[in-house]
């Protein structure tokens, strides 16, 4: 149930940016809701029955949602709270009970929004289904990863430590608040002399495996640690800000992704280093 892309709530104009902190704009999941985080980055010192991500509920937040639900259908209602990555809302019958899974993003969405999963529940409302693909769409950052790395994740180069420069940008523009996982992309081999790269791409974002990749040339120790931790504050905001479609054109990056990335503290420094040195680094 996805409907056209948009972000209600990820393209405030450039006046609106600049009046909010930047950790208003970072990625959340539910107030009402935590999940554990990947131990891949994120060791916690407790066992749990299963190696699957879980989320904690906040039960009231859960209930309140439950009675809106109550309050459109005749009969007994029971409110699952899910972290799904492909069907966000789920809901059949039971005898009399009407049982409905939803995921964790609805427990803070707004009263319209809440509405609108009431009436597509209840009424099969086609209007509602429409608003509710585009509050999915503009929330993807608070699915989890639908498919985990399938190697082993390298964060720490010979210069420079990937992890460190990931949770520096996470605390200063992302409130602590991003959850994507890093590391080292494959060393391709070099080319032969004479015959340089023509292309070379520094970083990539994976949505499926919620992963930032960065290419291993710029773990180098005539390239700064702030170009590098540009590229992955750059990656991160995929994480933040998806592309998405308009007009039959696809906007990687997007006005609101520009402003973010704008927000970079060596935003200026970093683009005229690229400038200054991308010839070195595609004869790397």
């Amino acid at each position: 149930m996805m409907g056209q892309v948009v972000f209600p709530y990820f393209q405030p104009t450039a006046a609106a940016v600049r009046g909010k902190r930047l950790q208003d704009w970072a990625p959340r999941m539910a107030p009402a809701a935590v999940r554990v985080p990947n131990p891949t980055h994120f060791p916690l010192p407790i066992q749990f029955f299963s190696r699957a991500p879980q989320v904690f509920v906040h039960e009231g937040a859960r209930q309140a949602l439950e009675r809106r639900l109550e309050g459109a259908h005749v009969g007994p209602v029971a409110l699952h709270i899910n972290d799904n990555v492909s069907r966000m809302v789920t809901s059949g019958k039971r005898g009399e009970q009407l049982r409905v899974g939803v995921h964790h993003m609805f427990l803070d969405a707004p009263p319209a929004i809440q509405e609108a999963l009431v009436r597509y529940v209840v009424a099969n409302d086609r209007d509602a289904s429409n608003e509710l693909g585009r509050f999915i769409a503009a929330n993807q950052f608070r699915i989890r990863a639908s498919r985990p790395p399938t190697k082993p994740l390298r964060t720490r180069g010979q210069v420079h430590d990937l992890l460190s420069l990931f949770q520096r940008n996470n605390q200063r523009y992302f409130g602590g608040s991003h959850d994507a996982l890093i590391g080292w992309a494959r060393r391709s081999p070099k080319p032969e002399r004479g015959s340089p790269r023509r292309t070379i791409k520094l970083g990539s974002y994976d949505a499926v495996q919620r992963l930032v990749r960065v290419h291993p040339v710029l773990d180098q120790g005539w390239v700064p640690r702030y170009f590098v931790e540009y590229v992955v504050y750059h990656e991160m905001l995929h994480h933040v800000i998806p592309m998405y479609r308009e007009g039959g054109r696809t906007a990687l990056h997007p006005p609101v992704f520009r402003e973010r990335e704008r927000q970079f503290h060596a935003y200026d420094r970093a683009l005229q280093w690229e400038r200054d040195h991308i010839a070195r680094l595609l004869r790397s």
